[in-house]
Formats: structure tokens, C-alpha cells, sequence
């Protein structure tokens, strides 16, 4: 009798497991689009298996086009965990963030007051073309001599983007000299969505070199919602000086890795970026801690409220998960702007540093998803991520705090700040290294 309880207890863990998505003890079978640093993290995750072709799977971290072409058709089993949303895009497309950030802005207007609305004011003015041309040229007209900068809705690495004070700077554009659609069935020309957007003229500089911020969210629920913020990431510089003089100079003016690599006295040794620590640690420097403090509760704030932007839009799903790349540019007042978020940060390595740097991120990402079942739900803290949101704000534990912090509800959020995890990494390198050099 005993034996035979045994064995039915057995079984009822075994369902157990499976019902909440626990892989049982078994290889994790995983599959991988890319060919960069995701997969070099996942084949050296002790007890994961790599699945070829069109084997089953556990887990998957494929593109967005193989979700969409794929999603709708699929049946997931419990335990499956996937990469992206069914419509991530509502906040990754670059007109669809807006939309909805207008919207929910609106919502908070009517709701709540102008003062909680003062609250979104992270974004510049912006405008889907040609949609809202006329709207747009209104406001061009209220502002004369501003700076506009010009983005297709869709695209990325600084592809398309073109800066303007004049409205005949757009003339073209305007009469329908389009990139056409790649479809034969159109009978003429649509025009490529673009978004024009009131170009911060007052970047906050380095050295006289204008920056932007690569921050990273990890996002495992909509609803509720769930939200984690990475403690590293980077800035991102220009390689020539800032300066107004020249507006095509995309040099000056676009801080992306695709576009600076190119510039003719580019240094891919020094590469054009700095961690988050080290900018932390410049401004602490030049600003103080209350100040920097300040800065950075703004950027958690923008980070949430362009989730619940979409909360309700996006179509949830627990298999699914969402690693995104904020871009946050700071005005000459310390001003966070928020300018664009990726569904499809860049996983490939400009450098060492930043392969250790993105080879901790995604080997943490692994962690916090926890296809092994390791942890207790309880977690505030997993490797280089904080819980920033759990169905509403997270704080950290009393007696967790700082020396020298006062005694009230502190936030756990912590971008920029050290994250004292490198040797527990050197093992988990040595064995990607090791994997590399014998394939």
C-alpha cells in the first residue's frame, strides 16, 4: 500500500508540475532564430538542448516575423515560453506608441485632472504622416524656426530619418515620391507611414557630444502587469559634436551604433558608448545624488505609464514575454524625453564589453522566466534585474535601504547602479567560450 501511495503521489506531482508550466526533469529543447549573443547564452545553459528544424520545443526565442506568420495558427502546450506578444508592435511601431500614448493621456486628463496629465509629458509633440499633415503643418506654422526631425514608422538602426526647419524641406516627400509597398495587386503608390516629431534642440552633452540611453524592460505580464528593469544598458554617443549648423550631418544628430560605425574616423576598439554605471556615476559627479535621483524616478515613470498605455490593448498571454529597448534622451535640464521603444533590441556585440554586458542580460532574462522552476515567486531581485512593477509599484525592503536614506517607501529600482555579478558569470562565459571554439 505504501508503495502504491508513493507511486500515486508521484504521478500527482507530475501533473502538478505540468499544470503550471513546469518543465518536468527533463532537457529544456529550445530553438533560436538569431546567430548572436542570445545563442551563445543558450547553449551554455547547463541542461538546455538545442531542437533543429521542426522539433518540439520548450522554448523558442524567435523574430517577429516567425510570430506573426506563425501565432495565430499555433497551439501552445502549458510549459511553452515564447518571445513577443501577438501585437507588440501597438507599442514598438513608432506611430502606434504615440497613438496610444495620446490616448491614454487624454483618458488621464478627463479622469483625473490636468495635473495628473502633466505627468505624460515625456514625449515630444509628434504627428502621423500623411495622415495628419494638415494638423501637422498647424502646428508648424504656431512654431516658427523649430526643428523637426522626420522617422518612418517601422523602421530602425536610424534608416529613413532626415531633419527639417522648412516645410519645401519635405516637399517631396508631401507630393507622393514614396517607397512603394511590395505588392503587385497595389495599383499605385501608397506612401511609407512616417512620424514627425519636435526634435529636442537642447540635448543634455558629454564632451560636446550628444547621448542617448539604451535601457532594457523585461516584461512577463500584461495582466496583470509585470515589469522588470535591467540595472545595466548604456548611452549611446555621437561621434562628431553637437552643433545646429548642419542638419544632415547624421553624425551629429543620430546617436545609433549602425549609423556612427560608419563614420570615417570610427574607433571600433573604443566603440561610442558608455555603461550605465559610468553615466550614473558622471552625473552623481556633476548634479548630485538628489538630482540624479530625481532623474531616474522620471525615466521608471515613463516606463510604466507607456505599459499601461497599452495594457489593455495587447493581447496577453502567459506564454508569452517581452524584453524591450527603451531609448531616453536627456535635455540640457536633466529632462527625460522618451524617443522610441524596440521590440527587437540589438543582441550583436559592438565589443567585449558589451558582450558581457548583453551576455549577462539574457542570461538573466533565462533566469527570471525560470523554465527549471528554481525560484520562489517572491523575487525582487534576479541577477542584473529589479522588480520594478507587480500589478502596482515595488519597493524595496527596509532593511534593504541605503545607509543615509530616510525611512519611507523606496522604489526597487536601481538602473545605472553596480551590479556586483561578474564572477558569477566568468563560469557560465567560460562554457559559451568553450562551446564556440569547438563548433
Amino acid at each position: 500500500m505504501a508503495a502504491s501511495k508513493g507511486k500515486v503521489s508521484t504521478m500527482t506531482y507530475g501533473r502538478q508540475r505540468a499544470a503550471k508550466g513546469i518543465i518536468s526533469d527533463r532537457e529544456i529543447r529550445f530553438k533560436c532564430f538569431f546567430q548572436n549573443t542570445i545563442l551563445d547564452v543558450l547553449r551554455s545553459r547547463v541542461g538546455w538542448q538545442e531542437v533543429q528544424g521542426d522539433g518540439d520545443w520548450d522554448f523558442y526565442w524567435c523574430d517577429r516575423e516567425w510570430l506573426h506568420a506563425n501565432y495565430d495558427t499555433m497551439f501552445l502546450q502549458e510549459h511553452q515560453k515564447i518571445l513577443h506578444f501577438r501585437n507588440h508592435y501597438e507599442l514598438t511601431r513608432k506611430n502606434l506608441m504615440v497613438k496610444n500614448l495620446k490616448r491614454f493621456r487624454k483618458q488621464t486628463d478627463k479622469e483625473f485632472g490636468k495635473l495628473e496629465a502633466q505627468s505624460w509629458d515625456f514625449f515630444p509633440s509628434t504627428f502621423e504622416l500623411p495622415s495628419e499633415y494638415h494638423i501637422f503643418v498647424e502646428e508648424f506654422k504656431r512654431n516658427p524656426g523649430m526643428i523637426w526631425i522626420m522617422k518612418p514608422a517601422a523602421k530602425s538602426q536610424g534608416k529613413g530619418i532626415f531633419l527639417f526647419r522648412k516645410l519645401k524641406d519635405i516637399t517631396d516627400w508631401k507630393k507622393g515620391e514614396y517607397q512603394p509597398l511590395p505588392d503587385p495587386n497595389i495599383p499605385k503608390d501608397i506612401p511609407e507611414t512616417y512620424v514627425v516629431q519636435r526634435y529636442i534642440d537642447d540635448p543634455y552633452l558629454i564632451g560636446g557630444r550628444k547621448f542617448d540611453m539604451r535601457i532594457y524592460v523585461l516584461v512577463i505580464s500584461f495582466n496583470p502587469l509585470k515589469v522588470w528593469l535591467y540595472r545595466g544598458g548604456f548611452a549611446r554617443f555621437s561621434n562628431t559634436r553637437f552643433s545646429l549648423d548642419s542638419l544632415e550631418d547624421t553624425y551629429i544628430h543620430l546617436t545609433n551604433v549602425a549609423v556612427q560605425k560608419t563614420s570615417p574616423d570610427y574607433d571600433p576598439e573604443k566603440g561610442c558608448k558608455w555603461s550605465a554605471q559610468q553615466l550614473r556615476k558622471y552625473l552623481v559627479a556633476r548634479h548630485g545624488i538628489d538630482t540624479v535621483r530625481q532623474m531616474f524616478t522620471a525615466i521608471d515613470n515613463i516606463i510604466i505609464k507607456s505599459l499601461q498605455s497599452v495594457q489593455k490593448i495587447i493581447i496577453n498571454d502567459k506564454h508569452c514575454f517581452e524584453m524591450y529597448g527603451y531609448d531616453i534622451l536627456l535635455d540640457s535640464s536633466l529632462k527625460p524625453w522618451l524617443i522610441e521603444i524596440n521590440a527587437s533590441p540589438s543582441l550583436t556585440a559592438s565589443g567585449q564589453e558589451d558582450y558581457e554586458l548583453k551576455f549577462g542580460l539574457l542570461h538573466d532574462v533565462l533566469n527570471v522566466l525560470d523554465l527549471e522552476n528554481r525560484l520562489t515567486g517572491k523575487e525582487k531581485r534576479i541577477g542584473g534585474w529589479d522588480l520594478l512593477w507587480d500589478d502596482g509599484p515595488v519597493f524595496i525592503d527596509a532593511m534593504e535601504q541605503d545607509a543615509g536614506l530616510p525611512s519611507i517607501l523606496t522604489p526597487n529600482s536601481f538602473l545605472g547602479c553596480d551590479n556586483q555579478r561578474k564572477s558569477q558569470l566568468r563560469e557560465t562565459y567560460a562554457l559559451a567560450e568553450a562551446f564556440k571554439n569547438s563548433s
